[in-house]
This record gives structure tokens, C-alpha cells and sequence, in this order.
């Protein structure tokens, strides 16, 4: 399995996502500071890596903190993860869960030990990763009967390992079908500006021996006019209480086409991802990047000099064009509202306490 972050003596271990296809490069993330820099930098992306990543990096930082200002610096290194990346909710979820630890372990003995609070802390980020990887191998299980032996799947950015933390949402779903033997094929869309389908998915498809083929993300619609496209599967952000569905730009205008060509559209996520306290898809926070990763790319220019950009990291799918959402519980088919809405049986499953307001 890609090992795409890990817990090694009290350091965060992370595969350098920038270098892939051509170098398989890791990078050892000694502070909290140093985490905050991959995710910021996009040496790891994908919103389950994202949230392990904040975890260590959280129980990392708490580690270096000084026993007397212990819960003046944990907060603060939480409020600094919760400022990276705000489209992804999983990254809110998962300092979330460590805050309610941190609480839980000062509440349980106001005079514990500040090093069983930093143990503490640190099993509560490794049973986060644990679980991911348990969660996406149920997604696969789950989802794998609805790729059929011979299909031809299309997929866009990456949410393999590589976004996960082991064996993936979308890609999960496909290996799960690649491993009980199925034949497949995979359209892996390129995935602009940082080309992550190109890059990263490729790579995993590669490694792992599953039958793919690049397309650029303008050669999608014609591959579904001429019937060359079974399914479309792709990975998530964040998804609103009605199953409005936030993930990598270009997957909006997939959408549209899959519905036009009447090819069915999948969306891959664990439940984490989904946030009821959002409504619908036009309250999710839609995160701008740097104009300079549209006009070049790895130092290279494209465009004039001088010439503008615009760069919004994801775009929004309305529920209308989503056919099912498959999570690690099962399959959420449509009214996806009151679905989502039973299986939390009427609780949250997730407030982003932290960060940047969803409404």
C-alpha cells in the first residue's frame, strides 16, 4: 500500500506529492510549522490526508509545547491548521476530534500529567488514520458493485492513497473492483492547473497495474458522446446536508455532461465528509489559489507576461446530477436530503467548531 503519511519518532512522515510522477520523494515534517507548509504548499493534498495531516501535525506541536502554556499553544496550533485549506472538511472534523480529546483527557483529571495529554494526543491522530484506511476498503467494498466487469470509468483529480490515508475514496472504489478481478479501464482526466489526475492518479494506476488511459479535461464530453464511458467516479471536499457536492474544479462541467450523455455520476466520500450544518452546496467555502499556478506551471510561463488569472481551487455539483453518494456505511441514493438526514438519525454529524464559517 502507498504510504502516504505516517507517525515516526515523533516526526509526521509524508510522501512529497510535488515531486510525483518522476521522483518518489518523502519529507520529514519536524514542527507543526512544517505540516502547515506541506499542506499549504500541496506536498499533501486531498481532504482525508489533509485532516490526518492536521491531527500530527496538532499532536506534534503539543508535544514541543511547554507544560505550563500547554492549552495556550494547542489552541493556537489548531487555530493555524484550521486556516489552510477551507473547502475541506474533513481538515475542521479532524481538529475537532482532537480538541474533544485534549478536553476530554483535562476534564477526566484537572492535574493529569502533560505527557499523558501528549499521549493522548498522539494515539488520537494515529486512530484517525487507522480509520481512514478501514473506512475507504468499506467504501470499496460497498461501491465496487456498481463498476461491472469490462467498464470504462472516468475519474478526475486524484482521490487514491494519495488523498487518503491508504487505498482511497474514488480510487478505493476502483481498486476494490480491480482486485476481485474485473476488468477495467480508467480515463484519468489530467486535471488542470496542478495536473493532479496526470501526476498523481496515473501514477497510482500505474503502480498498481490497472489498465488507464491520460485524457486532457477538455477530451471528457467527447469520449461520453461517443459512448466510451461507462461511469464517472470522483471523490469529494465537502458534501452539503442536501448532497450539493464540493470537489476539485471541472468536476461541475463533468457533471453536466455525464447527465447529458445519461452517464452515471458517483460521488466517493466517508461520512465525515459530509457536513449537515451546510445546507446546500451555495454555503460551502470555496478556497482561491495563487493566479501564478494557472499561468505557469513548475516555473514555467504559459501566458504573457502580465497576463491575469483566476483560480478556485473546487467547484460546487448540484445533488440533480449526482446519481448516488457511496460511503463507508453504503450506498446514499436519492432524496439525499432525508437519506443523509436518517442515517445521523436526526444528530450532527459534524459543526465546524473551527475555522471559517460554512453559512
Amino acid at each position: 500500500m502507498i504510504q502516504t503519511i505516517s507517525w515516526r519518532g515523533n516526526a509526521v512522515v509524508m510522501i512529497d506529492q510535488r515531486a510525483l510522477p518522476h521522483e518518489e520523494h518523502y519529507i520529514t515534517c519536524r514542527t507543526y510549522q512544517d505540516v502547515i507548509d506541506a499542506i499549504n504548499d500541496m506536498a499533501i493534498r486531498g481532504a482525508p490526508a489533509v485532516g490526518i495531516a492536521a491531527a500530527m501535525g496538532i499532536a506534534l506541536g503539543t508535544l514541543h509545547a511547554p507544560e505550563e502554556q500547554m492549552k495556550t499553544f494547542f489552541y493556537r496550533i489548531c487555530e493555524a491548521f484550521a486556516h489552510t485549506r477551507p473547502t475541506a472538511v474533513n481538515l475542521f472534523w479532524a481538529i475537532d476530534r482532537m480538541k474533544a480529546r485534549f478536553e476530554g483527557e483535562s476534564a477526566f483529571a484537572p492535574h493529569v500529567e502533560a505527557d499523558r495529554i501528549k499521549r493522548g494526543l498522539v494515539e488520537e491522530a494515529l486512530r484517525i488514520h487507522e480509520e481512514d484506511v478501514e473506512t475507504n476498503r468499506q467504501m470499496g467494498a460497498h461501491g465496487k458493485g456498481l463498476i461491472q466487469d469490462g467498464n470504462t470509468i472516468l475519474t478526475h483529480c486524484n482521490a487514491g492513497a494519495l488523498a487518503t490515508g491508504g487505498y482511497g475514496t474514488a480510487l478505493g472504489v476502483i481498486r476494490a473492483a480491480h482486485e476481485e478481478g474485473k476488468k477495467i479501464h480508467v480515463l484519468v482526466d489530467e486535471t488542470r492547473p496542478l495536473l493532479q489526475g496526470a501526476r498523481l492518479t496515473a501514477w497510482e494506476m500505474h503502480r498498481e497495474g490497472i489498465r488507464a488511459t491520460l485524457i486532457t479535461d477538455s477530451m471528457a464530453g467527447a469520449f461520453m458522446q461517443r459512448g466510451m464511458v461507462n461511469l464517472v467516479l470522483v471523490g469529494a471536499d465537502r458534501i452539503a446536508a442536501n448532497g450539493d457536492t464540493a470537489n476539485k474544479i471541472g468536476t461541475y462541467t463533468l457533471a453536466v455532461l455525464a447527465r447529458e450523455n445519461r452517464v452515471p455520476l458517483y460521488v466517493a466520500a466517508p461520512l465525515s465528509t459530509i457536513d449537515r450544518h451546510t445546507p446546500t452546496g451555495r454555503e460551502i467555502p470555496i478556497e482561491e489559489r495563487s493566479e501564478d499556478e494557472v499561468l505557469g506551471f513548475h516555473g514555467t510561463g504559459i501566458a504573457p507576461q502580465g497576463f491575469h488569472a483566476c483560480n478556485p481551487a473546487f467547484d460546487v455539483t448540484p445533488n440533480r446530477y449526482i446519481t448516488a453518494i457511496i460511503t463507508e456505511k453504503g450506498i446514499i441514493t436519492k432524496p439525499f436530503g432525508r437519506k443523509i438526514k436518517g442515517i445521523f438519525g436526526g444528530s450532527a454529524a459534524y459543526r465546524p467548531r473551527s475555522g471559517p464559517k460554512t453559512s
